[in-house]
């Protein structure tokens, strides 16, 4: 059976912020439907930091099988390109957005997840672990004033732009970035995620109640901003409507005697 090439991308949250009860990681796994998927990390924006590791491990050990892998150092490519097309999921970690992407360049990374992501392996991450997919982004990679990066993975259209409620510049620097000419995109809230099959928008969901994502384009020559339906994790569905309560029968008229 071919499985669907699919693509998470998280604002914010997920295990770095909520542990082992995220939500969004629940519903990552979901994707899978295995009961103990294999999960790898990937924290190479955080320079492989063992802290962000041993969180992970925390997270998902017991309802996934998980392993991670370091690209810092000397890593041996014949042993762990077949550890990356093994997995259910791809977790990509926070952190900075281009030197993970040229790390991974220099060690083949980039091919090796595209491979993974053609054979059905879910790829999700957060921050800079969903800066990653697009072909664009606004990242801090190279200080604390906003900047585009343009030179994403781009398994996905367009840009995006992370913590959009969480850091104050991050609306104001998308918008105008867009009005230079900047693709169209997604901006995304801390603890929303937003999901893609192939390279079609599927939907948003989140892990706290009142986080969006939102369409940013050109409209008439002006910058748009459209709230996009957002899905919560933490909600139960709405009760189906009581049925309408069946008409009285007619009585048939008495026959005479």
């Amino acid at each position: 059976m071919t499985l669907p090439r699919r693509i998470v991308g998280l604002g914010g949250g997920g295990f770095s912020r909520f542990g082992r009860s995220s939500r969004l990681d629940d519903y990552v796994l979901s994707l899978t439907q295995k009961d103990h998927p294999r999960v790898l990390f990937l924290g190479t924006a955080g320079g492989d930091a063992d802290s962000h590791i041993v969180l992970f491990y925390e997270a998902f050990s017991g309802r996934a099988r998980p392993a991670h892998l370091k690209l810092f150092g000397a890593p041996s490519r014949m042993e762990w390109r077949p550890l990356i097309r093994d997995q259910d999921v791809i977790y990509v970690g926070g952190g900075n957005t281009a030197n993970m992407l040229a790390i991974w360049r220099v060690h083949g990374m980039d091919q090796a997840l595209r491979e993974a992501w053609d054979d059905g392996v879910v790829l999700c991450g957060v921050s800079a672990g969903m800066n990653c997919w697009f072909e664009c982004s606004i990242s801090d990679s190279f200080g604390l004033d906003l900047a585009d990066l343009r030179d994403g993975l781009g398994f996905l259209p367009g840009s995006v732009c992370p913590h959009y409620d969480g850091e104050e510049r991050r609306r104001p620097v998308y918008r105008q970035l867009v009005s230079e000419g900047l693709p169209a995109g997604y901006a995304v809230e801390d603890s929303v995620g937003i999901v893609f099959q192939d390279t079609g928008f599927v939907e948003a969901v989140t892990e706290v109640e009142g986080r969006r994502a939102y369409r940013v384009e050109i409209v008439d020559g002006q910058v748009s901003e459209t709230v996009v339906p957002t899905r919560s994790l933490v909600s139960p569905p709405a009760p189906a409507s009581p049925a309408a309560p069946a008409p009285p029968q007619a009585k048939s008229p008495p026959v005479p005697r």
